[in-house]
């Protein structure tokens, strides 16, 4: 599916309860899960220990961090929309988020989403996404939720 692009709220209001799209698949190497275990000091062996995790972990790998998965959520998000003539994005909140299963080493995931709704708060465009990262090959996705945007629009 190509990037939608919209240039006004109610352009972007005419999207609601409608999907939006579907991101690229985004792969999770050890390199990433490191690199995020690093940037966050959370080095719990379950992520970054392989030969540990091999022998240990119930998942017989590494497994991303669930903070990395949804970390990737602003990168996955621009490559399924993007809105021009806007002079801030905010992020607003999350809600009803929840962790279906674990990402392993070397997995891939990507995200589709729909507009649940959008509101326009005197010129600030306050827009809930409904979000599901899936694994790829895997029928239960690895995180889901309601991401608010608040878009605040050139004049």
């Amino acid at each position: 599916m190509a990037k939608l692009i919209i240039n006004s709220y109610d352009e972007f209001a005419s999207y609601e309860g409608k999907e939006l799209g579907t991101s690229e698949w985004v792969s999770i190497p050890q390199e990433r899960i490191n690199l995020f275990a690093d940037a966050t000091l959370d080095h719990q062996w379950i992520h970054v220990d392989v030969e540990r995790a091999k022998v240990e972990s119930p998942y017989k790998s590494t497994i991303a961090h669930g903070y990395l998965t949804l970390s990737l959520l602003p990168h996955l998000w621009s490559e399924i929309i993007e809105v021009n003539n806007v002079k801030m994005l905010v992020n607003y909140g999350m809600d009803k988020m929840r962790f279906g299963q674990p990402v392993l080493e070397g997995q891939s995931i990507r995200m589709t989403t729909m507009l649940q709704s959008i509101v326009n708060l005197r010129g600030t465009c306050k827009a809930e996404i409904k979000f599901k990262i899936e694994i790829q090959d895997q029928k239960k996705p690895a995180l889901e939720g309601v991401a608010t945007f608040l878009y605040y629009f050139n004049n």
